[in-house]
């Protein structure tokens, strides 16, 4: 017959119960805790450079009109050198001396036109102030008879009763009258400024350009002078296409006025071709003033010169434009309009002016820096 355990055998048996028990806590507390999972943080390097970047697009924005007078500046330098080189290529001109010789060139032909348009425009412009209250009275008889015209009146009714008719008196035309002088007045000091820059661009253009590249890291200093070289020439071409566009415009707006026996109507002509600069935008600037004046002569000579601006437009936007895109540059309408639209709002008249150009070195820039250099996309090419 077997004795029962003692003591020490109970003991033993309750250890062992105890650590079964107990395994799953112990193997716990010895095992190695996780690493903590690391938190994202921002290198200095990348702060000062977000820092950086912000103070410059400040920069922009505050001194916006002195960079896009600077980028006017370099249009007209680049038509100056072009002209330079031709004369270079043709007479053996030296460079500086071909841009002089252009700069004089255009001044003479302004100074032309102005000494003989001078006297014609005040002379057409007093016929058109002394002939605006028939034009009117016309316009508003036609009005008058049209829906159109009926609906607009009772607007204008309504709102001389409701009180929302526009102030006048003389402080208010006092300081229209103002503010339009101090525009024209600081207009033409801009003009004076950019021209006298774009001369000095271009009669030393490799040293601002190698100038501009020593900011450059010697790294990314053959990729951007690369990039310049593309811009210098793609901005080339494009105002060379512009310039045919614009010529011909001109022309053919000349000669329709011309053909209609609307007064002024080489200069009315010379305005439509300066003003085709701007896409979209500068065919309605350049019609006003042409409808203006042949209201002078009648109402229906002024239908017949809308419909003249309306169908050289066609054709110059339909026909003539893609042909020239064939060498110059290619831009999407839509991208064209949206930038007309946007840098109109952010800078005003001068960057309805400067918006195609800006746009084409935009596109430039986006797609050499960053979809080939940043992405490594060159499938393009």
């Amino acid at each position: 017959m077997k004795s029962a355990p003692g003591y020490q055998g109970w003991y033993l048996a309750a250890r062992r119960a105890s650590w079964a028990r107990n395994k799953p806590r112990a193997a716990l507390m010895t095992e190695r805790p996780a690493d903590p999972v690391p938190q994202p943080r921002l290198h200095p390097g990348t702060v000062a450079s977000i820092f950086a970047l912000a103070l410059l697009l400040a920069a922009a924005w505050r001194w916006s009109n002195m960079l896009l007078l600077g980028f006017g500046a370099i249009l007209v330098a680049i038509a100056l050198r072009a002209g330079a080189s031709f004369l270079h290529e043709r007479l053996g001109l030296g460079i500086k001396a071909g841009v002089v010789a252009c700069a004089l060139a255009v001044a003479l032909v302004i100074a032309g036109i102005v000494a003989w348009a001078g006297p014609l425009i005040s002379d057409q412009f007093r016929q058109l102030v002394g002939s605006l209250p028939a034009a009117w009275d016309q316009v508003n008889a036609w009005l008058s008879d049209s829906p159109v015209g009926q609906f607009l009146e009772r607007r204008i009714e309504t709102a001389s009763q409701n009180g929302e008719a526009p102030a006048g008196g003389l402080p208010s035309i006092f300081g229209y009258v103002t503010g339009t002088l101090t525009t024209v007045v600081g207009g033409a000091a801009n003009l004076v400024l950019l021209v006298t820059v774009a001369i000095f661009l271009a009669l030393n253009a490799p040293t601002y350009r190698n100038g501009a590249l020593r900011l450059v890291s010697l790294s990314y200093r053959d990729r951007a002078r690369q990039i310049a070289d593309e811009l210098g020439r793609s901005l080339g071409r494009w105002m060379a296409g512009q310039a045919l566009d614009m010529l011909l415009v001109a022309l053919a707006t000349g000669l329709g006025l011309w053909l209609l026996d609307v007064p002024l109507a080489l200069v009315l002509g010379l305005i439509a071709g300066l003003t085709n600069f701007i896409p979209y935008v500068g065919p309605f600037l350049s019609g006003i003033p042409a409808v203006l004046f042949a209201l002078t002569q009648g109402f229906d000579l002024a239908i017949y010169v809308a419909l003249l601006f309306v169908v050289i437009q066609q054709v110059e936007g339909n026909m003539l434009m893609p042909l020239i895109q064939r060498f110059a540059a290619d831009l999407p309408p839509a991208l064209t309009v949206l930038a007309i639209v946007a840098f109109g709002s952010l800078f005003g008249f001068a960057g309805i002016v400067l918006a195609t150009p800006l746009l084409l070195v935009s596109i430039i820039l986006v797609k050499r820096i960053y979809v080939e250099d940043v992405l490594g996309d060159r499938q393009g090419d």
